[in-house]
């Protein structure tokens, strides 16, 4: 029998990490860590109302405290806004008004933790209290908060000079032809789902040191990002200045999940603070500023209908997502819930489809991405339909996916929201899950449970997403006088394993441990360009140029060898830091080479895609709950996905892991709550609860993979899958046992706290 091979380097080796010595040992650097001499420290005074009329009072008696240096209010910044980059044409073509978005509001607030004043004083403490002091006036607004409040016709509205809370209306597919198939179904399904709101809750807190030359007239900007090119272009933006006036550094980064991707206001006041004092100024967010500045993810309500044939095939989807934006329109806010209904329909072969986005003001944080950005939402929706128009025709979950499942003869498949499906296996990741979950022997399982008063549950999500969307990142590799490998690459690691997964396939080159080469991120003066981390695009884009690159400095290295070995190109091998001919002992080192030419050697490649990848998966979940108490237990929890080649199945199952858990967490959970006077009641880690380990089950995973045919090579992403996969399994496997245990028939909305468990136990009474 063939056995498989596994690498010792290069694509497919399933090596461990080299970052994380330095990370759990603490030696790891982070922003936090950094504190420049002669260092001020900034803290931001926000506002404690959602909605006001303001007016600061005594600034200049603040100003004149011991330690103070400067406060910063509305005054002092007046045009300095936020920029919204998401500028998208709604279904009438136009497009839609933009609000302004201070950098520090001058005399209205809008949401709980709207920025008002920056204090820079000598040290923390004294910053603290000197903001404490500084009185602000409200002159209290009526306040907005819900979705379905905000978009009642006699509705506050958070920006009065709009004709209503509706900030915008974006459509895809076709609303014609999906009116059409609904005139033609033999039966209609429909459902209303809440994709709850949010707070990512990051370990690292934001942060930032800001440094200027006033002899260079050039910022550097310290703080963690996920990706520093994109922050430096924002905050020229903000600041009117030319790229090269500002240089952002990006040490380790404690988690991004998306949310970290933005400009925050705190990011340009330091910088301004800086340059005003001539010396170098730090903020450091707390855990409380997270909850209230930091911009949140999802908050969806969405109303869907699925119209079927006489053979239950679908004909057509209708989706209508009425999206929170909060106070303002954060910087890729819009873009979310448009980019989430491309993908209504899923795995599905739906000829018509036609979805609908109105983003919606109130006076909350503003949202924008959080993990998966928009694509969980969509599988929640389309997964959690598809298993109520099973159960509605008596198919089931099971037959109802695979009689509706795009065949592989199908592929590839542009849906009607536009998106091409290259490749896949949609009906073979589903029935290995089942075979592993061994779903036949669930009903056994289920007696077992209702012997014990138990009900239990089992559900399934099949899910597609779509990431690293078109584009490209630049890969430079260097070879040094000295032998050593440098790789310098403007995608930006968050915890992922970036410099492991770029290392092995230069190792796999050059013959070398993946510990001699060094990569280089996070720092916009030596990488000259780069697209940042997100959309689970690291890998997909940036490891084809980096391999590309590879090739081409082995090209050079070996025509530099071959003279000096006097052989033939193709009789060389590289391995252990020399270039050998085959078969013989005649050898010359890298660092002789290197050093030979006179110069640093170098590769540069920027590998184009110009279509999306589209990993896909199963998630089953199986569910004991308590009818006592609603306790919720996962007693089971399988995925079989398909992520095209795999890089380092170690990191891949790191990614799924973290990915899934997520998507637990918000299933069962993750509850951000606001009183109807805007106050953010969880707005810290007693209040709002996460999944902890101890709630999490064992997680069988593997792949079965069917290699992406849009990516150089072979690469599909994984990043988000686990966060895309989890909700709709998590919760139809709750619907399920809620339903044959208790007759519950009304949908379960996240999180399914036990309290909402066990009132829905009660309502079915």
């Amino acid at each position: 029998m063939n056995q498989m091979v596994t690498p010792k380097f290069g694509v497919g080796a399933p090596l461990r990490r080299k970052e994380d010595e330095p990370l759990i040992t603490g030696q790891g650097i982070y922003t936090a860590d950094y504190a420049p001499e002669g260092c001020l420290h900034g803290y931001v005074v926000r506002s404690a109302m959602a909605h006001a009329k303001i007016r600061v009072e005594n600034a200049d008696e603040i100003r004149e405290m011991d330690g103070v240096r400067l406060v910063l209010t509305g005054a002092e910044l007046a045009g300095k806004t936020m920029p919204m980059m998401a500028k998208l044409k709604q279904i009438d073509g136009t497009h839609f008004d933009i609000p302004p978005h201070p950098v520090l509001c001058s005399d209205e607030v809008r949401f709980v933790g709207d920025a008002i004043a920056f204090v820079v004083a000598d040290d923390l403490n004294t910053a603290r209290n000197a903001a404490e002091m500084l009185e602000v006036d409200y002159e209290p607004l009526d306040v907005v908060i819900g979705i379905e409040n905000a978009m009642a016709p006699d509705a506050v509205k958070v920006w009065p000079e709009f004709e209503s809370n509706v900030a915008f209306t974006f459509g895809q597919g076709l609303h014609a032809k999906t009116e059409e198939a609904f005139a033609a179904a033999d039966k209609v399904v429909s459902i209303d789902v809440v994709n709850n709101r949010i707070v990512a809750n990051y370990m690292e807190l934001r942060g930032c040191v800001a440094e200027f030359d006033a002899d260079d007239e050039r910022f550097k900007l310290t703080l963690g990002t996920q990706g520093g090119h994109g922050m430096r272009d924002v905050l020229c933006k903000i600041l009117e200045l030319e790229e090269d006036k500002i240089q952002v550094i990006t040490p380790e980064v404690g988690g991004g999940f998306g949310t970290k991707i933005f400009c925050y206001r705190e990011y340009p006041l330091a910088m301004i603070a800086a340059r005003s004092l001539g010396k170098p100024v730090r903020w450091a967010g707390e855990r409380m500023d997270h909850f209230v500045t930091d911009a949140h993810g999802r908050d969806n309500l969405t109303h869907a209908e699925l119209a079927l044939d006489a053979d239950s095939r679908i004909l057509g989807l209708k989706v209508h997502v009425k999206a929170a934006m909060g106070a303002y329109l954060h910087q890729f806010g819009p873009f979310i819930p448009w980019v989430g209904v491309s993908m209504s329909s899923g795995l599905y072969d739906i000829p018509a489809v036609f979805a609908k986005v109105e983003g919606v003001y109130m006076h909350t944080v503003p949202t924008d991405a959080f993990r998966g950005a928009g694509r969980p939402e969509a599988a929640y929706l389309i997964e959690r339909l598809i298993d109520k128009a099973g159960e509605e025709t008596g198919l089931g979950p099971v037959e109802i996916r695979k009689r509706n499942f795009i065949a592989k003869e199908q592929l590839p498949y542009t849906t009607q929201t536009g998106r091409l499906y290259d490749t896949g296996d949609f009906s073979g990741h589903l029935d290995k899950a089942m075979e592993v979950a061994d779903w036949a022997g669930f009903k056994a399982r289920k007696e077992e449970s209702a012997r014990v008063g138990k009900y239990r549950g089992i559900g399934i999500s099949s899910y597609i997403e779509c990431c690293a969307f078109p584009g490209s990142e630049e890969a430079t590799l260097e070879l040094s006088a000295e032998g050593n490998l440098t790789l310098l690459i403007g995608t930006q690691t968050n915890g992922q394993g970036h410099a492991t997964a770029y290392s092995q396939v230069v190792a796999e080159k050059f013959g070398v441990s993946i510990e001699d080469v060094e990569v280089i991120q996070g720092d916009t003066d030596l990488v000259r360009k780069g697209g940042g981390t997100g959309g689970s695009r690291s890998i997909p884009l940036g490891l084809p140029s980096v391999r590309d690159a590879s090739n081409t400095l082995v090209k050079k290295v070996k025509e530099l060898a071959a003279d000096r070995l006097e052989a033939g190109v193709e009789d060389l091998e590289l391995e252990s830091g020399v270039v050998r001919v085959v078969g013989t002992d005649q050898q010359v080192t890298l660092a002789e080479i290197a050093a030979g030419s006179g110069e640093t050697l170098m590769a540069r490649e920027e590998v184009n895609q110009t279509e999306a990848t589209y990993p896909n998966g199963t998630h089953i979940c199986e569910v004991e709950i308590d009818p006592e108490t609603g306790d919720v237990e996962i007693e089971n929890y399988v995925i079989v996905d398909d992520f095209g080649v795999t890089v380092n199945p170690l990191l891949l199952a790191g990614q799924v892991h973290g990915g899934t858990a997520s998507a637990l967490s918000q299933a069962l959970c993750e509850h951000t709550v606001y009183d109807e006077d805007g106050q953010l009641l969880t707005a810290s880690l007693l209040d709002y609860r996460m999944i902890r380990a101890a709630d999490l089950p064992d997680i069988h995973f593997e792949t079965r993979n069917v290699p992406s045919t849009t990516n150089a090579m072979g690469i599909k992403g994984a990043g988000e899958a686990g966060t895309i996969g989890g909700c709709a399994s998590v919760m139809n496997a709750i619907q399920h046992a809620l339903k044959d245990g208790a007759g519950v028939t009304e949908i379960v909305d996240m999180p399914a706290t036990p309290l909402r468990v066990w009132e829905a136990i009660q309502s079915a009474k």
